[in-house]
């Protein structure tokens, strides 16, 4: 029995996250305010009592979700033991700190550059993302391909929901072409940009410096990266996946799937909400899913 564990992304943060860690934790207090004089602001006064608005600050959103999920890891101690790790788009850098990849404090000055570097592409063109429901993934692909401007397929979350990615009016395009080509729904989420599309490029390039400047560790255990959906423990290869991840597609539901034919029977997200549990068991519902 194989164990994994998986952390989130962007969108399951919540007003008071983290909060309980701090206050009954002493190691878990020490980590948060490590992470508050390296940001150089109390994002935990933002974390524990802030509003939503808040909240959604892209300097903000990035780190607080690594933060929780690396810190409730660290307060599980002994019976933390991976046998491979995941992380959905930004839960890609929290789960290298967990396998030992990346140390916090190096990982969280990257989600901050990240974050910021995300912020600049998402102003520098208006862009954003929609979720398809209930169309099969070449359809929705198809569609995209065919449709005029920058419109891409970016997280495959789990079979008959995808999310597709690009500029305002060619998202919109794809929409309708979707919803004619009989997609239950085709709507718009609330985010600032088009994660996960060509319209990254300009953050790609800023966080690769920031990456290659960075020391990566060989993991204790493999992570399922979200550009190959594969087990990866080389640190120069892990590097480039991380690179390449801004602008490629999040292969969640081909990264489950692998896990699963590798063993894993059971997994544990780390973090904030439960959406990856329920994306798991549509994907393989055979395993078991867990909060940490």
């Amino acid at each position: 029995m194989k164990k994994a564990y998986v952390f989130p992304g962007q969108g399951s943060q919540f007003s008071g996250m983290g909060k309980d860690l701090y206050e009954q934790s002493p190691l878990a207090k020490e980590m948060f305010e490590k992470a508050n004089s390296i940001l150089g602001f109390r994002i935990t006064d933002i974390m524990f009592s802030g509003s939503d608005e808040e909240l959604k600050q892209t300097k903000v959103t990035q780190p607080a979700i690594f933060l929780h999920s690396v810190i409730l890891a660290a307060t599980l101690g002994e019976s933390f033991k991976p046998d491979m790790v995941a992380g959905h788009s930004l839960g890609e850098f929290s789960a290298l700190v967990a396998n030992k990849t990346l140390s916090f404090e190096d990982a969280l000055v990257l989600v901050s550059k990240r974050a910021l570097a995300m912020q600049k592409a998402c102003e520098a063109e208006p862009s954003t993302m929609a979720a398809v429901l209930g169309l099969d993934d070449a359809k929705v692909e198809a569609i995209c391909t065919a449709t005029e401007g920058v419109v891409v397929a970016a997280n495959y979350n789990c079979p008959g929901q995808l999310v597709i990615s690009g500029a305002v009016d060619a998202v919109n395009r794809a929409c309708e072409a979707l919803k004619a080509a009989g997609a239950k729904r085709a709507l718009l989420l609330p985010v600032g940009g088009a994660f996960h599309s060509p319209l990254m490029e300009p953050a790609r390039v800023e966080l690769e410096a920031a990456i290659n400047a960075t020391q990566f560790h060989t993991p204790v255990c493999p992570v399922y990266q979200n550009v190959t959906a594969s087990a990866v423990i080389d640190p120069e290869a892990i590097k480039k996946n991380l690179v390449a991840q801004l602008t490629a597609p999040v292969a969640w539901t081909q990264s489950v799937r692998q896990m699963t034919a590798d063993g894993a029977t059971q997994y544990v997200e780390v973090g904030p909400g439960k959406v990856l549990q329920g994306l798991v068991k549509k994907i393989s519902p055979e395993v078991e899913v867990a909060s940490a």
